[in-house]
């Protein structure tokens, strides 16, 4: 049941408490012994010792025959079912293993050790066993409830993993194909007026393929996103190399940070689609990165667009994918928004955690 190093840790710290428990009341019968009696210091280390010994032993016995049963601490009626009957093995074994120990002791060093009537003695140590028998049937029973709380919480983190990571699969898998699409219908679109040029644009595309289909990473460099963002935009301005201009603002030292994979094509495509192919003017376009403290900051900016989306112009399914991988990635460590800028233009931004692996950027 559960996890074998988490198993051994609690074993261990089982183990650890049960020596301190034993040590504690040697010292406890040894101070007792002296203030009350003057015969040797042995004399309380071999009662108590003997009583460590056989409880240990016992314990062990039990938990050997008992261990099958951990599965049902879920239920405890069922459990502790299972552990009363060895209660009779304390009230049997006890008295005997643990004075005939101190009588062996004893009869080696030439003396006789004193007790009371074997009746007495039963029932002394039998009402002893009884306590000490539920507390560690107590003891065992919080420790076992407590793995299984271990146990299910790292099950319910790895099926959210797993969850997680197979919704960025899926979410990652339906922006390929629309990043190919649209690629696509801009060779196509070129095809009938230069053919040679459309030509090109098929050797490039294949080029940034084999970049965003290569790697089934979620999360990439930003160096890698950029080259793929510079490989789409490149493309694009093909299709519209009099209409617009795309410029570039990278921070130093930004290279190693994380970003999801292909999360600035789509603000990209949004600028072509919705204002760069609606307008006849010329569009300035500006692609941002910096850093903030630990945030990393990316924007993709135009100067003519609008936040009314034009006729036809689309549904954003682009973004609400980018906005659900965000939230998987990062949960609310992370943020996408678009800002509607004065007198015209809107710009996209990205707001990230800024980290690297396997170093900090």
């Amino acid at each position: 049941m559960g996890d074998p190093r988490l198993r051994r840790r609690i074993r261990l710290v089982i183990g650890a408490a049960w020596i301190l428990f034993w040590i504690l009341m040697i010292v406890t019968a040894v101070q007792d012994f002296l203030r009350n009696d003057d015969g040797p210091l042995w004399h309380p280390l071999l009662w108590e010792g003997s009583s460590a010994v056989t409880g240990t032993l016992l314990l062990l016995v039990q938990r050997h025959f008992t261990r099958r049963h951990d599965h049902l601490v879920v239920h405890p009626r069922a459990w502790f079912a299972r552990q009363a009957p060895w209660l009779l093995l304390f009230w049997v074994a006890f008295v005997p293993v643990a004075f005939g120990i101190r009588h062996a002791v004893y009869a080696l060093m030439g003396e006789i050790y004193p007790h009371g009537a074997w009746p007495g003695v039963l029932v002394y140590e039998n009402v002893k066993m009884t306590i000490f028998f539920a507390i560690f049937v107590i003891i065992t029973f919080g420790v076992l409830s407590w793995q299984v709380m271990l146990d299910e919480r790292l099950r319910a983190e790895q099926m959210a993993t797993q969850l997680r990571t197979a919704q960025l699969h899926q979410l990652t898998q339906q922006m390929q194909p629309h990043f190919l699409f649209n690629a696509l219908n801009t060779i196509a679109a070129v095809m009938h007026e230069d053919v040679e040029r459309a030509d090109a644009l098929l050797v490039r595309l294949a080029d940034l393929l084999r970049a965003a289909l290569g790697d089934n990473a979620q999360q990439v460099p930003l160096a890698a996103e950029l080259r793929l963002l510079r490989g789409y935009a490149e493309l694009m301005a093909e299709r519209f190399a009099d209409r617009v201009a795309i410029g570039w603002q990278v921070d130093a030292g930004l290279d190693d940070c994380l970003v999801p994979a292909m999360s600035l094509q789509p603000l990209l495509e949004n600028v072509f689609r919705h204002t760069v192919e609606q307008r006849s003017g010329f569009v300035r376009v500006s692609v941002t990165a910096r850093r903030a403290g630990d945030r990393l900051l990316l924007a993709v900016e135009d100067d003519a667009g609008s936040l009314a989306m034009p006729a036809g112009g689309g549904t954003g399914s682009a973004l609400a994918n980018l906005r659900a991988r965000l939230v998987a990635l990062h949960g609310d460590g992370a943020a996408l928004a678009l800002v509607q800028l004065a007198p015209a233009g809107v710009r996209a931004e990205l707001d990230l955690p800024c980290t690297a692996m396997p170093c900090a950027c």
